[in-house]
């Protein structure tokens, strides 16, 4: 399969699209961006409506597919592209980085992200300081489980799950980077701010952060 083939459609601040970077990063694997800026309604064309149903990133066309889902398409990666592995072996521990991973993919972020947001304030009509402790309330809720899941499990090493990064840590980093958009105090959650600094000096992570994407506005890329 030619990797320079695939284009991977996202958004630089969308945490879905951020975990997928993430894990093409830790592969070595190319792709060609094409970014869809959620904030002025790119999601709604009925060109990339064509592509995903669903008007949301991230999306992944290879091999003449559309692959949506963030977890699902990390997944196919990880069939695909098996090294460095993103999952342990042993079926038990396999089960505990993915429903760490879940925990955040399907109970954290769906609370939080923009088209939520954006309905709270309209046509729900709660203001900006409504909306931050709604995603501030959710995150910590979170946060709290995965801390003490973190904390009291012998499988947590430097990362969530031994001494490599996997599918736990793409998911948690940018959800902290999501965590601190809203003001979010982290101090309670001292295992997960580790995993996340240990994350964030892995040039794989480097390179899928937020700021460094093509479509991150100039006063934000580094």
């Amino acid at each position: 399969m030619n990797q320079a083939a695939m284009k991977l459609y996202g958004y630089f601040r969308s945490s879905a699209a951020y975990r997928v970077r993430i894990a093409m990063a830790l592969k070595g694997l190319a792709y060609g961006d094409r970014p869809i800026n959620l904030r002025l309604g790119d999601q709604w064309t009925p060109e990339f409506r064509d592509l995903n149903p669903q008007a949301l990133v991230p999306a992944l066309v290879t091999e003449g597919q559309t692959l949506t889902q963030s977890l699902a398409i990390v997944e196919y990666l990880e069939e695909v592209h098996p090294e460095p592995a993103l999952l342990p072996k042993a079926p038990l521990e396999r089960a505990r980085v993915r429903a760490l991973a879940l925990a955040i993919a399907c109970d954290i972020h769906p609370l939080n992200n923009l088209r939520v947001t954006h309905y709270l304030a309209d046509p729900l009509d709660q203001d900006e300081v409504v909306c931050q402790r709604w995603s501030q309330h959710w995150i910590r809720l979170g946060f709290a489980a995965i801390e003490q899941e973190l904390t009291s499990s012998p499988w947590t090493g430097r990362f969530c799950h031994g001494d490599h990064p996997g599918l736990a840590d793409l998911c948690l980093v940018p959800q902290v980077y999501n965590a601190r958009r809203v003001a979010l105090a982290l101090e309670p959650y001292p295992t997960i701010l580790r995993i996340d600094a240990a994350a964030r000096e892995h040039p794989a992570f480097r390179a899928a952060r937020p700021e460094a994407q093509p479509d991150a506005p100039p006063e934000l890329r580094n």
